[in-house]
């Protein structure tokens, strides 16, 4: 066992032609509303290529760094991360999209602390799992370390944004699943979740209208189910094979901002099912294969690390998913590696290029 020295091929060139349809399909789904707001029809499909292209390198410079080094500094990492989350709420500093407070504004472009806090708490969680492996059985360790995750999602609820508190949350119960602790606590764990979703709904109505939505659409056709029925309009005549690339009907001003949370909406309407069910694959792979590299890592900490970074892309795959076809109330949440969203996707090829240092070093079995 050790270093071998080589990246993971298949998952290094899966996450490359994610991240080259999304670029192609950000252009089909952004053009018709990139000319009317910007009178550029490539003004979202150059913006994307900037963060692909950033984010690639920045993947394979992360690559070359030895995940130890995250390890030895998990709690200034997330200190940071958790500073920004802090500073982001202050008027001024924090800018305000949708109805949130959750960007930093940098120039003509703007950071989003929450994506990065993702990777940080599954450091930090790694780190926390790893030392005190043999511990997790007893109460007070779960407490405290479930007592941190509770902070930045309540931190992530003040600007607020549900999808990316609620992936944080269900990735770190994954992983303390998988990690072994006694299954009685889940059970308390689904308890208290299930209270706190019930409060977090009553406590702002949007959410409740989203959940009416989510359980009939028709019943606010011009409201909260407006984007819920445009994505099903945009799914049913993609048919087998799709309207065809660049053919969309609905990206042209039915469904609001197509290149965001509901690009997947347009691929179906363009690619139609088989197109589709081709990029599911390619999740699939690249799930299975992250798994892999999880489960031949040397250590503890890069056993963690690997799981939780894919568990958060894929969450976040089935969230978004599940939204689009109507499976899953609407909660904002963008498609890793295809949405439009510098922040996301650059954090997304990052815990790759993390995931990829981890697959150099392997288990020979």
């Amino acid at each position: 066992m050790g270093e071998s020295g080589k990246i993971n091929t298949l998952l290094f060139v899966t996450t490359l032609l994610l991240t080259f349809i999304g670029v192609v399909m950000v252009y089909s789904a952004s053009q018709v509303w990139a000319q009317f707001k910007y009178n550029n029809e490539y003004y979202y499909l150059w913006r994307q290529l900037i963060f692909a292209g950033i984010g690639i390198i920045g993947m394979i410079f992360i690559s070359k760094i030895d995940y130890h080094l995250y390890r030895n500094n998990a709690s200034k990492i997330f200190l940071f991360v958790f500073f920004l989350l802090i500073i982001v709420l202050i008027p001024g500093i924090g800018i305000i999209r949708g109805g949130a407070r959750s960007w930093i504004g940098i120039g003509s472009f703007s950071l989003q602390p929450s994506e990065f806090m993702k990777i940080a708490c599954i450091i930090l969680l790694s780190k926390y799992l790893s030392d005190y492996y043999k511990d997790m059985k007893k109460p007070k360790y779960i407490i405290m370390l479930l007592g941190v995750i509770i902070l930045v999602f309540g931190v992530i609820m003040l600007q607020p944004d549900f999808g990316t508190g609620m992936i944080i949350i269900a990735t770190a119960i994954l992983i303390l699943f998988v990690s072994g602790v006694n299954l009685s606590y889940f059970l308390y764990l689904g308890l208290a979740g299930a209270g706190g979703i019930v409060l977090l709904i009553i406590s702002a109505p949007y959410r409740l209208q989203r959940i009416f939505a989510y359980l009939d659409p028709w019943s606010d056709p011009l409201g909260a189910g407006f984007q819920i029925i445009q994505s099903l309009y945009a799914i049913a005549p993609g048919g087998v094979f799709g309207v065809g690339f660049g053919n969309s009907i609905q990206k042209s001003f039915y469904l609001p901002e197509p290149q965001t949370d509901f690009i997947f909406a347009i691929i179906l309407e363009e690619l139609g099912f088989i197109g589709g069910v081709a990029i599911i694959i390619l999740y699939l792979i690249f799930l299975l294969t992250s798994l892999k590299i999880s489960y031949h890592a040397v250590d503890l900490f890069g056993k963690f690390l690997a799981l939780g970074i894919t568990l958060t892309i894929f969450i976040q795959f089935f969230i978004n998913i599940g939204v689009v076809i109507g499976l899953l109330p609407v909660t904002g949440v963008t498609l890793p590696f295809l949405s439009y969203g510098g922040s996301s996707l650059a954090v997304t090829l990052l815990g790759v290029g993390i995931i990829l240092n981890v697959s150099k070093y392997q288990h020979d079995d």
